[in-house]
């Protein structure tokens, strides 16, 4: 894998903003877990007791960030994690500490997602 570009770097850290805090990492970890089908929104908010309202800027700001994905089912909201960006953002950590310096050894990475 090639260095990432300026802008792909933004890009990340903006990933990582977006998922920089408690509420959204919980977020971002349920639909993970309920993943393909994802959950509606009454489901997100019954699971982790979050108003209506934060609820909708976190998950607007996970959407924004490409990092989950929504569609209507009738008058609900059915978000589910987006696989493939949030694995192009582990591509791009595994790359930089695991490949190039060797930093963190990438049988260490395998244990922990068997």
């Amino acid at each position: 894998m090639k260095h990432a570009t300026s802008d792909q770097i933004t890009r990340y850290a903006d990933m990582f903003a977006a998922m920089g805090t408690e509420s959204r990492l919980r977020i971002v970890q349920l639909l993970l877990s309920a993943h393909p089908g994802g959950l509606v929104v009454g489901e997100i908010q019954a699971e982790l007791g979050i108003s209506n309202s934060n609820l909708s800027h976190h998950l607007d700001k996970l959407k924004n960030e490409g990092l989950v994905h929504v569609s209507r089912e009738g008058t609900f909201l059915r978000y589910s994690a987006n696989t493939e960006t949030l694995q192009e953002l582990l591509n791009f950590l595994y790359a930089e500490c695991c490949t190039r310096n060797r930093a963190i050894k990438p049988e260490k990475i395998i244990q922990v997602c068997k």
